[in-house]
């Protein structure tokens, strides 16, 4: 096998970024607690806690098992979904608004996801899906 057949053809991460008229404990609540993430989101049981397992009611796709990486509130949450993926959830503050930044990494050309589907598919579908989402989770941290 040579080294190229041995590495991953990776696919770049998925990266938005949104400034919301919100404080930023408003806006790390609507990430960091279970509550917050599901009115924008997912349904989920998170507690943002390093280590701490825990799972996104994918609907059709299922219960997808998630796992907290990195908590620095209210600035960086951070978590591993499923096999393959990180979604990383960055924060700064400017005066009365907070910068979002949201980081979702692991695609690879060759690799599937636990549903069968390409990651090269999938990732197509998730950068339009987290536009939309960014923009719902503004209306809720703006209202």
């Amino acid at each position: 096998m040579t080294e190229k057949e041995n590495q991953h053809e990776t696919l770049p991460d998925i990266r938005r970024t949104m400034r919301f008229h919100a404080p930023i404990q408003k806006v790390w609540d609507a990430v960091a607690t279970s509550e917050g993430l599901s009115a924008w989101f997912m349904p989920n049981d998170l507690v943002a806690e390093v280590g701490h397992s825990f799972h996104l009611n994918a609907g059709q796709f299922g219960m997808s098992p998630c796992q907290v990486t990195v908590v620095e509130a209210p600035h960086r949450l951070a978590f591993r979904w499923g096999k393959d993926w990180t979604l990383t959830f960055e924060l700064q503050e400017e005066g009365e608004y907070t910068v979002f930044t949201l980081i979702h990494s692991g695609w690879s050309a060759d690799q599937v996801t636990e549903f069968g589907a390409p990651h090269s598919q999938i990732r197509k579908n998730m950068d339009s899906g987290w536009e939309k989402l960014i923009q719902v989770l503004g209306t809720y941290v703006e209202k």
